[in-house]
């Protein structure tokens, strides 16, 4: 049984930080690539971020580029997104998302085999 479960999400003002873990199980982690998607209210799911196996290979979407980071402990069977500066644009729900192979599509939905249920991130002004 593959699960994926986010933690890590909370109510943040703006400017401020939080760090997102994700903890796989029932999947050999390592063999394969990470993702991040975000969900607003009323808006489709969207990419954030990218880290593929090995951690050789990152992808960011334009809007956090610079402000967020994607990392991966593949020790510990966990993907992190370490957010800075937050806006409230950045309010969401934030999913986690597997790949078995490592490819250059990585921004859609439709890439990623298994996700997790989600974590709610609220950022204040």
């Amino acid at each position: 049984q593959v699960q994926l479960v986010e933690s890590g999400g909370g109510l943040v003002q703006a400017g401020g930080s939080l760090r997102l873990s994700c903890e796989a199980s029932g999947l050999s982690f390592n063999y394969y690539a990470m993702g991040w998607f975000r969900q607003a209210p009323g808006k489709e799911r969207e990419f954030v971020a990218h880290i593929s196996s090995s951690g050789g290979n990152i992808d960011y979407a334009d809007s956090v580029k610079g402000r967020f980071t994607i990392s991966r402990d593949n020790a510990k069977d966990t993907v992190y997104l370490q957010m800075n500066a937050l806006e409230p644009e950045d309010t969401a729900s934030y999913y986690c998302a597997a790949k078995l192979f490592d490819t250059s599509v990585v921004q859609t939905t439709t890439a990623y085999d298994y996700w997790g249920p989600g974590t709610q991130v609220v950022v204040s002004s």
